[in-house]
């Protein structure tokens, strides 16, 4: 697949070599002005052989200026492909709300498509996640959340089927903990997450469409009505889009601000 290099000449602006503010400074503000007027996450910069031309300076002082704004996280590298306008990162924040919920507080279209729905037998491991014996029937949905039509994530939720009688006559829902609540009076109350870096195996990246061994961020959640565990879950993560935010307090201290 081939990617546009757009011209070093589309970006605007002049260096002026008559003010005591440095080169790759200016260029650095030229280039940040360029990504956040005229162009787009995920466009690609023009060449650094063509943007140093463009502005008549050496390939070391536009590189310095280019890598100010990559460690900045404005832009990201490829190797062996060039330069990126970097996707905007979304806040994982560790929080028991529905994918759909989160999404849409964030402005974007929650979407999913469904690669699994049905009831199997209980391995040992799933037996032992959720507290039940093995081969004892439980619910697994396994779907590709996306946001605005890219993908974000793969989910896969494992639950009890004696606590979700019926759930799988109405297909899989939008939002699983909705029907939980609603429907089987299950509202999740608390629960634990384990999160780790992990690199995307070949079913994973296919589906987050990113390269294999490419990194992923995985989640496991086990939640929890009372001391039951209602939902284990397992989700990947792009880490191209997502970043984690962990809220801190020391004990004791009251909190000042809502987090």
């Amino acid at each position: 697949m081939g990617f546009l290099v757009p011209p070093a000449e589309d970006i605007p602006g002049e260096l002026d070599r008559n003010t005591q503010v440095s080169v790759h400074i200016q260029l650095r503000e030229l280039l940040r002005s360029y990504i956040q007027n005229h162009s787009k996450a995920g466009n690609q910069l023009p060449s650094e052989r063509d943007m140093a031309v463009r502005f008549g300076v050496a390939r070391m002082t536009l590189r310095h200026a280019v890598e100010a704004l990559v460690e900045e996280g404005l832009l990201e590298r490829v190797v062996g492909i060039g330069t990126f306008v970097a996707r905007t990162k979304l806040d994982v924040t560790l929080k028991l709300t529905s994918y759909s919920e989160e999404m849409a507080r964030r402005g974007m279209r929650p979407s999913a498509r469904t690669l699994a729905f049905e009831q199997i037998p209980a391995t040992a491991r799933l037996a032992r996640e959720l507290q039940i014996d093995e081969g004892q029937h439980v619910i697994r949905l396994r779907r590709l959340l996306l946001a605005d039509d890219e993908p974000m994530s793969v989910d896969e939720n494992f639950i009890p089927a004696w606590r979700v009688p019926g759930i799988l006559d109405a297909g899989a829902p939008s939002s699983l903990y909705n029907v939980l609540g609603e429907r089987y009076g299950l509202v999740i109350e608390w629960g634990e997450d384990i999160i780790e870096a992990n690199a995307a195996t070949p079913s994973i990246a296919r589906l987050l469409k990113v390269e294999m061994g490419a990194p992923v961020l995985r989640t496991e959640r086990h939640a929890f009505v009372a001391r039951s565990t209602v939902d284990y879950s397992v989700s990947f993560y792009r880490a191209d889009r997502y970043k984690l935010r962990v809220p801190l307090q020391r004990p004791g201290v009251r909190a000042r601000r809502m987090y």
